[in-house]
């Protein structure tokens, strides 16, 4: 692509520069910029929002306690029909402590926890598995249970959504995670997945967890039916219930993968998914931390991802089965995860679920010293164009 337009690079200063986008603003960014460009601004936000040369990961495991679906979500190769005898399953608690077992002797500080819309389990199921994982391991966090799990819980306890996440925080869930998002706009998730919740169910659940005290993740499923336009939609309101609540701890983008779907299709490139993510880096000012996607799109693009916006490259993924379901096979190790960090030029830090540095290693200064940058602060220029040429 050709260097962006004056006017499109004015963009990409003002929000380098902790200038709020509007829209129209991120669909000309989509439009018009070229990838290096927007590769230089959203980095320039990253340095910002995180002035040390730190890059953050973490050692977890995602567990799928079911594959026992009743949605049949047509870009999901993972679920299994009530019925399935041959590949349908409910874990025991067996296995589950197993998992945990094995996590916690990699040095894993948390589960991420999530499964199938089971259409029998009842809300006491879910708070005594919770319970038992709180007094059998105590100080493990339980990252657990996506909007649209929630809502089915909801649905099949008919009870209350804030009294089902009183019970669940009360049994021992401690955050949650932000899938199910896939596109924010009702009008992708009713030709995606039509027996899924909508758009403002999938946010209340958020909205009600954030102002109970649970903290969460949001994501973004991209790159299969939707337009650029409900790309920004999705963004918006992603940054509208951060601005309400101010719950979400990380944003994570990845993109489709059509292996062993009924939908179908081709996957979208590496370019789109870096552009896409620079975007959101740029349009999402309220939300600190942005993290790599490796494993929809392997460990070298995540690795230049780093220098698109991502300061953190999520987690070395004990286990993961939704995704390998439609045939993506990338892995890594922790000794990995460190060498492509160390490689792209910063230091490599263990966290924990809610961001928090967990390893006690001191990284070794890089240069002269410079304060934190504040939210206002310029730290890039790419041109001397006045931003009122923006109109």
């Amino acid at each position: 692509m050709s260097p962006s337009r004056p006017t499109t690079r004015a963009v990409l200063e003002c929000a380098a520069a902790g200038e709020r986008l509007s829209p129209r603003e991120a669909r000309l960014l989509f439009d018009e910029a070229s990838l290096i460009d927007l590769g230089m601004a959203a980095d320039a936000v990253r340095r910002r929002l995180h002035p040390e040369p730190i890059v953050t990961y973490i050692v977890d495991r995602n567990i799928n306690y079911t594959n026992v679906c009743v949605t049949k979500c047509s870009f999901c190769a993972f679920y299994r029909l009530p019925g399935d005898t041959v590949e349908g399953y409910l874990h025991p608690r067996e296995v589950l402590y197993g998992k945990i077992d094995e996590t916690l002797a990699l040095g894993g500080t948390g589960i991420l926890l999530q499964g199938g819309h089971h259409p029998t389990l009842p809300l006491e199921w879910y708070e005594d598995l919770l319970s038992s994982f709180r007094d059998r391991y105590p100080t493990l966090h339980i990252h657990a249970f996506s909007p649209p799990e929630i809502q089915h819980i909801v649905h099949v306890s008919k009870r209350p959504l804030e009294e089902v996440l009183e019970r669940l925080k009360r049994a021992g869930l401690d955050s949650i995670p932000g899938g199910g998002a896939e596109i924010l706009v009702d009008s992708v998730r009713d030709r995606i997945a039509p027996l899924k919740i909508g758009t403002e169910p999938w946010l209340a659940v958020m909205d009600c967890a954030h102002r109970l005290g649970i903290p969460s993740t949001i994501t973004m499923m991209f790159g299969h039916v939707e337009s650029l336009d409900d790309r920004v939609e999705h963004l918006v309101r992603v940054r509208d219930q951060q601005d309400r609540t101010g719950g979400f701890t990380a944003f994570i983008a990845w993109t489709y993968k059509p292996g062993h779907t009924e939908m179908g299709g081709r996957e979208t490139t590496s370019a789109d998914y870096l552009r896409t993510q620079a975007i959101a880096r740029l349009f999402i000012d309220n939300i600190l931390n942005i993290q790599s996607s490796w494993v929809t799109q392997g460990t070298e693009i995540g690795q230049i991802a780093l220098r698109y916006g991502a300061n953190d490259m999520g987690s070395v993924m004990i286990e993961e089965n939704v995704v390998r379901s439609a045939g993506n096979t990338f892995c890594t190790t922790q000794e990995e995860l460190e060498r492509l960090i160390t490689e792209a030029g910063y230091h490599p830090r263990r966290r924990d679920t809610l961001y928090r540095l967990v390893d006690p290693r001191e990284f070794p200064p890089r240069g002269p010293s410079r304060p934190a940058a504040s939210l206002r602060q310029p730290v890039w220029k790419i041109s001397r164009v006045d931003t009122e040429a923006r109109a």
